[in-house]
């Protein structure tokens, strides 16, 4: 299987028990980032995606896109969880640098925190949304 298939394959069927397997997917000293993280180890990456089984409920990816360039992949993705009962969702795109024998070395992660999570929150996410539209500055007539 090409490797931009089995690990987009991995993301949309990942669930608690898949953690364990990262091994298969991740180097022993991989690297990850994302808007939250930057870790070395394969450790440490499985620490991540615990947590976020943890902590969100349901989660789930649907990638949206796959490009591959030799060793590089792009996958542009969707992930959908629950928050308090409500359904929620934000896009983002993970980019992936694979060794030569395939699997993942560097992953990093591209999402806005601000839309995805900040948003969301009670008190915070009134306060982001005032802030956004001051931003955006006066509409246009």
């Amino acid at each position: 299987m090409e490797p931009i298939v089995r690990i987009a394959t991995l993301f949309q069927t990942f669930t608690p028990a898949d953690v364990q397997q990262l091994g298969d997917y991740y180097r022993e000293d991989a690297h990850f980032k994302d808007p939250f993280h930057e870790v070395r180890g394969l450790g440490a990456i499985q620490r991540i995606f615990a947590a976020m089984f943890e902590t969100m409920e349901d989660p789930r990816f649907t990638v949206t896109r796959q490009i591959a360039d030799g060793r590089e992949i792009v996958l542009l993705w969707r992930l959908s969880f629950q928050l308090r009962g409500a359904p929620q969702s934000f896009d983002g795109a993970s980019h992936l640098r694979l060794d030569d024998s395939g699997l993942i070395k560097w992953h990093r992660d591209y999402w806005d925190p601000a839309e995805s999570i900040y948003e969301k929150l009670p008190v915070l996410g009134a306060l982001m949304r005032w802030v956004k539209r001051r931003a955006a500055g006066p509409a246009a007539p």
